[in-house]
């Protein structure tokens, strides 16, 4: 069953996700819909929920008001987007970047007999961390909270969220340096593949919320793309390590 809700308060996207966050905690919550323009958000439960115990989740944050509304039609935020936009237009900020740091990678490790795979593939790494982490870096709180919705440690440990901005940018600047090349490859597995796994069970659940690779500036949806581009930097990880032998 899903209900629709009034909320006040919200001025912008930090604030449409950090109650998103809050009432997608309360037990028997399966998904949280929110509309910031209009002030509303539709929630879909496996059970009735009052709407005390709703608003009681939102007590600690006195400027978010949630009372009832007449019931609507519910449209997800996420499928009303894409009834609006083609699958290239939603995902284009992405794609370009991938195209871009693909192009300078090959341009910089080309010489005049051969392609340098590991320069290549190092220089990929570099521009990947250091362009996600800037756009990371534009709202920490907005990606914070949007990461904290399922990844598996900013669930339990929020300021993960903010330290993960500056483990990607340290990572970005260590491919780039040429820094321990074998460590730094190693951690970029670990990193990679714990956060995998929270991508991994909100696309199989089919939990319409928003993905944060780049932070709170792009309202992209979580789907097989974020997969596709974390399964590539751990392929990446492993292609380098297996080269330094």
């Amino acid at each position: 069953m899903t209900h629709t809700y009034n909320i006040s308060g919200m001025t912008c996207n930090t604030c449409q996700t950090k109650v998103q966050d809050l009432l997608s905690k309360v037990d028997g919550v399966k998904n949280v819909s929110i509309d910031l323009a209009k002030g509303t958000t539709d929630i879909e439960m496996t059970s009735h929920i009052s709407t005390a115990i709703l608003k009681a989740a939102l007590q600690d944050h006195p400027k978010y008001q949630l009372s009832e509304t007449a019931p609507t039609p519910v449209v997800s935020a996420y499928s009303f987007e894409e009834e609006k936009k083609s699958w290239f237009e939603t995902y284009k900020p992405i794609l370009l970047i991938f195209v871009y740091i693909t192009a300078i990678s090959i341009i910089a490790a080309i010489s005049i007999d051969h392609l340098d795979i590991t320069q290549a593939l190092r220089i990929f790494m570099a521009g990947f961390f250091i362009t996600f982490s800037f756009f990371k870096m534009l709202d920490l709180n907005g990606f914070a909270d949007s990461y904290s919705m399922y990844d598996i440690v900013a669930k339990n440990f929020r300021q993960w969220g903010y330290i993960y901005a500056f483990v990607e940018l340290a990572l970005g600047l260590a491919y780039v340096a040429n820094f321990q090349p074998g460590i730094i490859n190693y951690i970029t597995l670990a990193v990679m593949s714990v956060s995998i796994i929270g991508v991994l069970q909100s696309v199989m659940n089919k939990r319409k919320i928003k993905c944060a690779c780049l932070g709170a500036v792009f309202n992209l949806p979580m789907s097989t793309v974020t997969i596709v581009e974390d399964t590539l930097m751990i392929a990446m990880s492993i292609a380098m390590l297996i080269l330094m032998r």
